[in-house]
């Protein structure tokens, strides 16, 4: 789950950061109001799960109260990556002397915590790995013992020179570090972290993903959830109890199990194909879900062929076709379906879709392999 940058910001702040005030607002004259409280010139900032929208025209500085609405009214209501700006954050513009980089994310081969740090802020971080990654610098934390004084210093050193800038900057490391594992976070930046001609570190930007599976131990985080800023798909699967991910490929995967579901994706590529998507639909035998699972999987128009490859356990083969021919019955399905179906109640299934005219395989490769064969790849 990600969140927006200014409830990112109030996490910081609850953990000490030092991050300059700001509120949100859905109106232009309210932003102007807003305004009147933070000085001579403020930032009014797109608030949506994107990033890049300074490019996008959706981050601006204003002087007056006729930019701070034209700003709001130029902002709210813009299109970046795919979301519509529902909100602004108004906060004080600030004097910069210098710009960092400070981010945690899982580090999946040492499965642990990496804290990376790099002294050029303000940019995407992904630009700066590929132009130059010998100024990024990481640190793998040991999540035993967590990130240790020393470990913290070290990094800020690579950020600042002046003691006063360190000793700050080694503070933030460490509440940040503090927010990471305590909000279940899977990533969380402060991008950039500026040092100010005054001599203060601070948080002016903030960036926040969740691991789902950690909200509900989380009440207060799982709070943030804007539904209206998600995917329609990705609401729909997760109120259905569906695992899915959407990807940028033209087959449509319709599994059950995660692993299964990883491993066709896995012979899809092998096949000269690309998934569409992760769509684990669990251990259930609830036709519905399967009819759920169709309306997400054809609601991408990048899906030219549906493939269904389905173990049976606790899952049973019957009640995934009877699904199959429910969703036929309900929605217009342009793309072909392909199906595997192996394991219990096999072959009561395959007697649900032969009398629709409908045929399954039972190899897995067959079936991923015409799948792909299927599609304009």
């Amino acid at each position: 789950m990600d969140i927006h940058e200014y409830q990112a910001k109030e996490i910081l702040r609850d953990n000490g950061i030092p991050v300059p005030p700001g509120r949100v607002t859905k109106d232009p004259n309210d932003a102007v109001n807003i305004a009147k409280d933070y000085g001579d010139t403020v930032v009014v900032k797109a608030q949506v799960h994107s990033g890049g929208r300074g490019k996008a025209g959706g981050v601006k500085l204003a002087g007056t109260s006729d930019e701070v609405f034209a700003a709001a009214d130029q902002i709210l209501g813009l299109t970046i990556s795919g979301h519509t700006v529902k909100e602004v954050l108004i906060t004080p513009a600030e004097d910069i002397d210098s710009e960092a980089y400070l981010g945690i994310l899982i580090d999946r081969e040492s499965q642990s915590p990496v804290v990376m740090v790099c002294s050029e802020g303000g940019v995407d971080i992904e630009e700066v790995a590929e132009r130059s990654p010998e100024s990024i610098k990481k640190l793998i934390v040991d999540p035993r013992q967590g990130l240790l004084h020393h470990q913290a210093y070290g990094l800020a050193g690579a950020l600042y020179n002046d003691p006063s800038l360190v000793k700050q900057a080694t503070v933030i490391i460490k509440q940040l570090y503090q927010a990471f594992v305590t909000s279940g976070a899977s990533m969380i930046e402060i991008n950039p972290l500026i040092s100010t001609p005054t001599g203060e570190v601070k948080a002016i930007d903030a960036k926040m993903s969740v691991d789902n599976s950690e909200l509900f131990k989380y009440p207060s985080i799982e709070a943030y959830r804007d539904v209206a800023s998600e995917p329609w798909a990705e609401t729909m699967a997760r109120e259905a109890g569906l695992s899915y991910v959407k990807l940028d490929g033209n087959v449509g995967c319709c599994v059950n199990g995660a692993g299964l579901a990883m491993a066709t994706m896995d012979l899809v590529k092998y096949y000269g194909g690309e998934p569409a998507n992760f769509l684990d639909i669990g251990g259930s035998s609830n036709p519905q879900k399967v009819v759920t699972a169709l309306q997400i999987i054809t609601s991408d128009p990048n899906v030219e062929v549906i493939l269904f490859n389905i173990f049976g356990g606790i899952t049973r083969c019957d009640d995934v076709a009877k699904g199959i021919i429910e969703a036929l019955g309900q929605l217009e399905i342009e793309a072909p379906i392909i199906i595997r179906l192996t394991g219990t109640n096999e072959e009561e299934g395959l007697k649900i879709l032969s009398a629709e005219g409908m045929s399954a395989f039972t190899s897995m490769d067959e079936v991923v392999e015409k799948a792909v064969s299927e599609t304009s790849n």
